[in-house]
């Protein structure tokens, strides 16, 4: 059984959670063009290494963010939305 440490619950089976992908910057919501906003819903950068995700913890609906490995899918750490290191 895989662990994920839920900075709310503390440690949890994994298939408590679901991932929303990885946190990105959105577009200036005044100057951008639709292209641009078309690249950032639809296009996934895709890239190794460590990634910062949003996760949720399904029974109480907390969302916070993951550092995951994606090429080991070793998750290397998770902290609250207004906490990042």
């Amino acid at each position: 059984m895989k662990l994920l440490d839920c900075p709310m619950n503390g440690p949890r089976n994994i298939d408590e959670f679901q991932s929303f992908g990885p946190l990105r910057q959105a577009p200036d919501t005044d100057s951008a063009a639709d292209a641009e906003w078309a690249r950032h819903l639809f296009r996934a950068d895709n890239r190794k290494g460590v990634v910062v995700e949003w996760w949720r913890h399904v029974p109480s609906n907390f969302f916070f963010l993951a550092e995951r490995d994606v090429v080991t899918n070793e998750i290397i750490r998770t902290y609250a939305p207004g906490s990042r290191p």
